[in-house]
């Protein structure tokens, strides 16, 4: 029983004792830092850049140093930019800087270097943007052993269009896709741009490889052939399949070009040898389907002529739908692979500026 009570009064008194010491100061703010928190922050200021071919665009990046740290300000900065890739395990080096030394990569030499707007800044700027630039980069920076990283996505104002060759429909490898659109000033698009171009209306009932290596198609107006006519709108999914032995057609995608796209004016009518070498003698050369699509919609090109491609084809683009000029839609035209001998079609050319 006495050693109940002396328990009891043991305990009132270290509670008695620390309640004077605990008492809540509300103009007092206690600040408390994780012992292990992060030394270094980097920030992307947005999240999505645009641009267009040819133009110029700064990547945002800055980064934070916890200036208590210890150790702080005594290591070198390193800044890394890289480029991710569908393959997720995969990037691809874009630019690296420490202290004086820098370095540049593949086709990026001679077109990126740090904004260096403040001693935080880490943005980096690419010129000149190629077709290729388009994408999602990694801003990375080390400080000794700290190191953080923010991604920002670069996109490009353009145009995808569905293409195939003379042989026709599904005669494609993946890598054969790729090339075609090469061919075509342009690059085979990704999920993303035709996402964005299939919630801008395009509507394809033949299944394309993009530049992930999954096949897909957009389909706004949902119909039996292309589906069923009972589903809903969206961008069809045929999965991955073999690049080497699978073939289908391919999404390209192409944007601003830096020349003028037009037809010529010609007394008659051309075979494809005469349509080659007319745009020759005026100085230019016979255009390229993906220069179609971009004059027709980045300019707002309109023609109801007829003409001669660079890959044997024939289309025409209508930007204001008329009669016999495609009465229902803005588009570009597709006649078809026609002999190369027969003389009913004007040509289309470019000439690129200097």
């Amino acid at each position: 029983m006495n050693s109940l009570l002396l328990l009891v009064l043991i305990s009132v008194c270290w509670a008695d004792h620390h309640s004077d010491n605990y008492t809540v100061d509300h103009d007092r703010v206690i600040h408390i830092q994780a012992e292990n928190g992060p030394r270094l922050l980097v920030e992307a200021e947005q999240a999505k850049v645009f641009s267009r071919r040819g133009g110029n665009i700064t990547l945002p990046c800055k980064f934070y140093r916890d200036p208590t740290a210890l150790g702080s300000g005594t290591h070198k900065i390193r800044i890394k930019w890289t480029k991710l890739t569908s393959d997720y395990l995969k990037e691809v080096d874009v630019f690296v800087s420490m202290g004086y030394h820098k370095k540049t990569y593949g086709g990026y030499q001679g077109r990126v270097f740090l904004k260096g707007g403040s001693d935080n800044d880490a943005s980096l700027v690419i010129t000149d943007l190629t077709l290729e630039d388009y994408g999602r980069y990694k801003c990375e920076v080390i400080e000794g052993l700290e190191d953080d990283t923010a991604v920002v996505a670069l996109d490009l104002q353009g145009v995808v269009f569905p293409y195939f060759p003379r042989l026709g429909r599904y005669n494609l490898n993946f890598h054969e896709a790729q090339q075609a659109c090469l061919d075509q000033d342009a690059v085979i698009a990704s999920f993303d741009q035709l996402y964005d171009a299939w919630r801008g209306g395009l509507d394809w009932c033949n299944a394309g490889w993009l530049s992930d290596g999954s096949v897909q198609y957009p389909i706004t107006k949902p119909r039996e052939p292309c589906g069923g006519q009972n589903t809903v709108p969206g961008v069809r999914n045929y999965g991955f399949w073999d690049k080497d032995k699978s073939r289908y057609d391919v999404f390209c995608f192409t944007s601003n070009f830096n020349g003028r796209f037009y037809y010529l004016i010609h007394p008659t009518k051309l075979t494809y040898d005469e349509a080659v070498q007319a745009c020759l003698n005026d100085g230019a050369q016979i255009a390229k389907v993906g220069q179609i699509f971009a004059a027709w919609k980045l300019l707002g090109y309109d023609r109801c002529d007829a003409g001669w491609m660079a890959d044997g084809s024939v289309r025409y683009p209508i930007s204001r739908p008329r009669r016999r000029c495609s009465p229902i839609e803005a588009a570009v035209r597709f006649v078809g692979f026609p002999d190369k001998k027969h003389k009913l079609y004007g040509v289309y050319c470019f000439r690129a500026y200097n």
